[in-house]
C-alpha cells in the first residue's frame, strides 16, 4: 500500500501561480510512474499530467499544455506541478496518483492508477 500526501493548495487570483508537491508518507528509494488528476465539482475526474518514474518523459493535457509543467526530485522522491497562468476554470481538487509501475505509457484514465492522495484544494478567483 502507497500512501502519498499533497501540498501547496489554496486560493490565487487568476493570472497567478501555485505549486503543488506530492510525496509518499513513507520514504523509499523506489520510483514509478506518477500523474496530477483533478475533479471539479459535478465533474468527473480529469487527466492533468503525468511523468516517468525517472524524470524522462512527460504527458499534459491539452488543457494545461504551456501553462503547467510536472516534475520530480528523486532525491526526495516528490513529483511537482508548477501551475502557471491560472483560470478560474482550474478551480478543483487535485491529486496525485501513482500506477505503481516503471512502464510508462503515460495513462491518461484514473483507472491505471492504483495509489491516490487525499487532494488538495486550488481555487482561482476571476
Amino acid at each position: 500500500q502507497v500512501q502519498l500526501e499533497e501540498r501547496g493548495g489554496g486560493l490565487v487570483q487568476a493570472g497567478g501561480s501555485l505549486r503543488l508537491s506530492c510525496a509518499p508518507s513513507t520514504r523509499t528509494d523506489t520510483f514509478y510512474n506518477m500523474a496530477w488528476f483533478r475533479q471539479a465539482p459535478g465533474k468527473e475526474r480529469e487527466f492533468i499530467a503525468s511523468i516517468s518514474w525517472g524524470g524522462g518523459r512527460t504527458d499534459y493535457a491539452d488543457a494545461v499544455k504551456g501553462r503547467f509543467t510536472i516534475s520530480r526530485e528523486t532525491a526526495q522522491n516528490t513529483v511537482y506541478l508548477q501551475m502557471n497562468g491560472l483560470k478560474p476554470e482550474d478551480t478543483a481538487v487535485y491529486y496525485c496518483a501513482t500506477d505503481n509501475s516503471r512502464r510508462y505509457g503515460s495513462a491518461r484514465t484514473s483507472g491505471a492508477y492504483l495509489y491516490w492522495g487525499q487532494g488538495t484544494q486550488v481555487t482561482v478567483s476571476s
